[in-house]
């Protein structure tokens, strides 16, 4: 029989108090019940919030790997994008609590209206600039449903023929683990073992106009969309040319096919305006929204996009449990006005500058173990020359031991994502910690 009590660190589950467990004993306990679909970092398990950049963690004692002690951890990382408005923003909190404590209605399906989707509904069709809104949870289910849109578009509106309706993406790219998002990936590690696959799906290389005009002319009759990352986060922080996008979006309109980007991690000001493609003076006919929609609070997601986009939806071709549920709504709208009213693009695009600097500085001074730095906003990157000594996932670690919480990715790769609402001393505490370990590389 399953026996569960307490709370915080006197929860217990059959007698085992999580507060009581070491690093090594929540690693044995994920190891042997959990999927084994993460890799996360040794030696540090998250206990709780300090403020809205500083993560409390347990690390093993120097005494005893059973004892455990507590360190600060400023979070350079941010959930990948999804706590763009700091741990426990407290504007969201009040209105979390406001809403369970005074207005006492969490959960309802879309099967009836509830008040607070006219709330999420307004603000974040403003907010984007689009003309409709479709809720949704994960982030990588607003893509999936851009994914569905762009196709049904293509065949409602642009009359592809039935089953014959091309997406292009770029190659590189990340959308999520959805089976769709898999087949539009050119990772192997995410496709092995799950075919077969999405047809209807052709990749281009990232940034490489020439390569999509010449796709287009000889399949565009059938293209119903370029579904793609306006900037590249999981690969790197991969930025395309200046003039990049509004090409891309000029010849889109000429062949009569959609832009849609997936703004799951460069959305809700991370790259220092609201949503990426603002930064190159284009609006896409369809994006896909998550991740700091929910504030870290929630998941929340949504779909915007124009009007006869999203209007070939009809009841029952679509719908999510939670997508747009009360609590959820109540979230999304106070994730929005956080975004707004504490102006956090702005103060991303002012740390990203100085963040960036300090990159630049790093990279002088160190030739040959920095290859390159890239970031918009603080949405930011450095990669390595790719060396066995020269190793993402040293460098995480011993970031870690510094007290700041970082991820690599493709091997030679460090992102650095912290939240919006970071100081200018949390940026020079990140600086600092990433100078002393690429000096001891």
């Amino acid at each position: 029989m399953t026996k569960i009590k307490g709370y915080g660190d006197n929860l217990t589950v059959n007698n085992i108090c999580i507060g009581n467990l070491s690093p090594s004993e929540h690693e044995k306990i994920e190891l042997e019940k959990g999927g084994q679909n993460y890799s996360p970092l040794e030696n540090v398990v998250v206990s709780h919030v300090k403020d809205s950049s500083t993560l409390i963690c347990r690390k093993p004692s120097n005494e005893n790997i059973k004892k455990y002690v507590e360190e600060e951890l400023l979070d350079g990382l941010c959930c990948y994008s999804a706590v763009n408005q700091g741990q426990l923003n407290q504007t969201i909190v009040n209105a979390v609590i406001a809403h369970l404590k005074e207005e006492k209605l969490p959960t309802v399906p879309r099967s009836i209206r509830h008040k607070y989707m006219s709330a999420f509904l307004l603000a974040s069709t403003s907010f984007t600039k689009m003309d409709r809104v479709v809720p949704k949870v994960a982030g990588v289910e607003s893509w999936e449903l851009t994914f569905k849109l762009c196709r049904r578009w293509g065949y409602f509106v642009k009359n592809i023929p039935e089953n014959e309706c091309i997406i292009v993406g770029a190659k590189g790219n990340f959308h999520g683990r959805s089976l769709a998002a898999v087949s539009m990936s050119d990772d192997p590690d995410s496709k092995k073992g799950f075919g077969p696959f999405v047809r209807g799906i052709e990749l281009v290389p990232f940034n490489d106009y020439q390569a999509l005009k010449n796709l287009f002319e000889e399949k565009g009759d059938k293209i119903a969309a370029f579904s793609v990352e306006p900037i590249q986060g999981e690969a790197g922080v991969i930025i395309p040319d200046d003039d990049y996008w509004p090409k891309v979006q000029t010849l889109c309109k000429k062949h009569n096919i959609l832009l849609a980007f997936d703004e799951v991690q460069t959305g809700f000001g991370r790259t220092g305006a609201n949503f990426a493609h603002q930064l190159y003076n284009v609006k896409p006919d369809i994006m896909g929204c998550g991740k700091a929609a929910g504030g870290g609070i929630l998941p929340v997601s949504f779909v915007a996009g124009r009007d006869d986009v999203i209007g070939t939806l009809t009841p029952g071709s679509e719908g999510s449990t939670f997508g747009g549920y009360p609590l959820a709504s109540v979230v999304g709208t106070y994730a929005i006005k956080t975004l707004i009213e504490e102006n956090l693009a702005e103060n991303a695009k002012i740390r990203g500058e100085q963040l960036m600097n300090y990159f630049r500085d790093i990279q002088n001074d160190f030739p040959d173990k920095i290859k390159e730095v890239r970031g918009k906003g603080l949405l930011t990157a450095f990669e390595m020359y790719d060396s066995k000594h020269l190793d993402g996932h040293i460098v995480s670690v011993e970031l870690l031991n510094n007290g700041i919480y970082a991820k690599e990715t493709h091997h030679s790769t460090v992102r650095i994502a912290p939240a919006l609402t970071v100081k200018p001393e949390h940026i020079d505490q990140i600086a600092a910690g990433i100078r002393k370990v690429v000096k001891n590389l």
